[in-house]
């Protein structure tokens, strides 16, 4: 009652008097009010795509005023977002809009139903992108009144370049790493897809019509072979946003079926190097990279998957030593991340200049340092463990699973142990996992299962002693779910990591070809803790969860 009668003097919905004045979170009344209605609660998400087609007969300003909007088409029907589900007058004018439809509804906050039509104009970030897909519908639409064709909207056409801008410049604005467009034969919509902290999800989809513009503009703007399309291709973008800031995008095509051409861009950082204190290593682990990174020779290796954080963690330990004493040389394909001080080579297969060739460049350079991007053949290994034992420290990276694998996949792709174990220095693995969400973080007691199989994966040995044993004030982590995360309970990631230093009977156990496990027994006696440890102490510290590290880093 006392919300009510102050949202009557305020001249506010009830639902936003519950919020802001009363705290009541946005889950719980939502949950609320899909209870009261009986039908289902819908949050607001900037990744909601509307149909433009929907809104043709309707005016913005009269749906904003009676607190409904139409979502999108569900088979024969249309799903409507609205306020008030119970409002027979509402009710009324939703079926005199769409007459004959079957008509499905969602119960939403007014605050949010605006927020979906300030989307729609617009008004939260420049062109809106179904904005600028209507346009092109509407001019679709006049061309086939004058008997043109939809081929004449190329890719020089205003809606199609701003239509490639929107879409680098939101995915800039959401975080994320990669933007996928994915045309299919048979008419359907290109899909566009975001991978956000990992996860891709559809951000949008464009009309058939339009998918050999969209990506001939893309390879215009990579300066890339338009005409050529039955083969990859590989180039870069340099952005300006509207702020001003410029970043880069790496763009890869490949041929797919239907006769299209799929685009994968890859946003790269915009930023210098980090700082080691920055990578969040434990305090054992920081020491020890330093360490290794100090060495006068030898080879350290960061070893992942894509995407893991290789390449970050490596300019992170070259900041670190990159002083005028240092002559520090680097062959990355591609450079992503640049410092001073660092003299980078841009290696370029196709003329020659493979890792493998600037690396006996280098060895005629007077280097101190070497980093390589990639050790993926016997050629570049031989010449980086050449390099190690004529007295240059080599860092470079690798595509293996864990630390010990990585000696077993090189010792397989022909190296010599007994070279290969004097320059070994040390290898570092790593994932990144989700993080919980800082916003909306909340402590749960875990069950008694959820408590053993942390045990377990830990190993029970080395738990007992350092761990609390199960009781009823054990507490773990985990997101509840907010805005600020679109309801998942995670944003940004948290790296783990596995660092096996090389040590004298490690140095014998390579020698002797030994196995997996051998070498793996041997670590983690001398102290290493491995991927799935370092993974649940973090989730301990409330930086992640147990689902998240069992999913990068248990096999």
């Amino acid at each position: 009652m006392l919300a009510t009668a102050e949202a009557a003097r305020k001249r506010l919905d009830v639902a936003t008097v519950l919020m802001e004045r009363y705290r009541i979170p946005k889950p719980a009344l939502g949950a609320a009010l899909a209870e009261f209605y009986h039908c289902p609660f819908l949050a607001y998400d900037e990744r909601t795509v509307l149909e433009r087609e929907l809104f043709k007969n309707l005016s913005l300003d009269y749906l904003r005023l009676n607190h409904w909007v139409p979502l999108r088409r569900q088979g024969n029907g249309i799903e409507v977002l609205i306020d008030d589900p119970h409002n027979p007058d509402k009710l009324f004018d939703v079926r005199r809009a769409f007459p004959g439809q079957a008509l499905s509804y969602r119960v939403g906050l007014r605050s949010d139903i605006e927020r979906l039509l300030n989307a729609i104009q617009g008004r939260e970030s420049g062109d809106a992108i179904s904005d600028i897909l209507g346009e092109l519908v509407s001019e679709a639409q006049l061309e086939e009144q004058q008997n043109a064709t939809i081929a004449a909207i190329t890719e020089n056409d205003s809606a199609i370049v701003r239509l490639a801008n929107q879409i680098i410049t939101d995915a800039y604005r959401r975080g994320a790493s990669d933007i996928h467009i994915e045309p299919y034969a048979d008419r359907k919509e290109t899909a566009v897809r975001f991978r956000v902290d990992g996860t891709c999800f559809t951000y949008m989809k464009i009309p058939a019509a339009y998918r050999r513009a969209v990506v001939s503009r893309l390879k215009i703007m990579a300066s890339l072979d338009i005409a050529e399309r039955r083969k990859p291709q590989d180039g870069k973008i340099r952005f300006k946003l509207g702020t001003g800031q410029e970043i880069e995008l790496r763009v890869a095509t490949l041929p797919t079926s239907g006769f299209n051409e799929d685009v994968v861009i890859r946003l790269l950082t915009a930023h210098g190097p980090r700082r080691l204190e920055e990578l969040e290593f434990t305090d054992g682990t920081r020491r020890l990279v330093g360490q290794l990174a100090q060495k006068p020779h030898g080879i350290v290796l960061c070893a992942g998957p894509t995407g893991s954080g290789k390449t970050t963690t490596l300019h992170a330990i070259l900041a670190s030593i990159n002083t005028d004493e240092r002559k520090i040389w680097t062959a990355e394909d591609p450079i992503e991340i640049t410092q001073d001080g660092l003299r980078q080579v841009q290696v370029h297969p196709k003329i020659g200049l493979t890792f493998a060739t600037t690396m006996r460049a280098f060895l005629r350079a007077d280097p101190d340092v070497i980093m390589i991007g990639e050790m993926r053949d016997k050629e570049t290994a031989d010449i980086a463990i050449e390099a190690s034992l004529t007295g240059h420290l080599v860092f470079s990276t690798i595509h293996t699973n864990s630390a010990v694998e990585t000696v077993v996949r090189l010792l397989d792709l022909g190296c010599d142990p007994f070279n290969f174990s004097d320059a070994m220095l040390g290898v570092l693995a790593m994932r990144l996992c989700k993080r919980i969400c800082p916003n909306c973080r909340e402590t749960y007691h875990p069950t008694r299962s959820e408590y053993d199989e942390l045990v377990q994966a830990f190993g029970e040995s080395d738990w007992e002693g350092v761990h609390p044993a199960y009781n009823p004030g054990l507490t773990l982590f985990r997101g509840r779910g907010c805005d600020t995360c679109n309801q998942t309970g995670y944003r940004g990631r948290v790296p783990i990591h596995e660092l096996m230093v090389v040590s004298d009977s490690m140095k014998a156990l390579i020698q002797s070809r030994a196995r997996t496990g051998e070498l793996l027994t041997l670590a983690k006696s001398g102290g290493m803790r491995t991927l799935v440890q370092d993974g649940i102490e973090k989730v301990l510290q409330g930086l992640t969860t147990y689902k998240q590290v069992r999913a990068v880093a248990i096999k």
